[in-house]
């Protein structure tokens, strides 16, 4: 890594030469995971408990936010809608969210969202989840074993 001390402005790392602060270089991957089974009957967006935690290196950073649901499976039909909160705060469509999964079949639910949180203090993105009607079953269980989910964050230099 190299940087440059001029003697005015202090240490300056030139754009496109140093990994840290090259635009568009990954500065670190978190991964959170659970293969436990979560159900709900809200109709109002609940924590799923998947989580993951980040503390961006640049305030310009962007975070690539990864969703891969396991399984999801509504009874009667319902619609399953997933979002993603960043601290407390719903990133998604404050109905539909970011991804629905409609039916009774297992199915899977994925989001991929770029995020900008401006920010070099520790962020926590976490899945939140919500049903239509009836019953949604994420992590549904396939011969007594439950899928697992995982949540991705990267941070992106900008």
């Amino acid at each position: 890594m190299t940087f440059i001390i001029d003697g005015t402005a202090g240490a300056t790392f030139p754009n496109g030469t140093n990994p840290q602060a090259a635009p568009s270089k990954v500065l670190q991957v978190v991964q959170g995971s659970f293969s436990t089974q979560f159900t709900t009957t809200s109709t109002s967006f609940v924590s799923t408990g998947l989580s993951a935690s980040i503390t961006p290196l640049f305030s310009t950073s962007k975070i690539l936010v990864l969703f891969n649901n396991g399984s999801t499976f509504n009874l009667s039909g319902g619609v399953s809608v997933f979002t993603i909160y960043r601290n407390g705060s719903n990133l998604g469509q404050s109905v539909t969210g970011f991804s629905l999964v409609t039916g009774n079949a297992d199915s899977n639910a994925n989001i991929c969202y770029l995020d900008s949180p401006s920010t070099t203090s520790s962020t926590t993105y976490t899945i939140y989840a919500r049903t239509t009607s009836s019953t949604l079953y994420m992590n549904d269980s396939i011969s007594g074993q439950y899928s697992t989910s995982t949540i991705t964050l990267m941070e992106i230099a900008a």
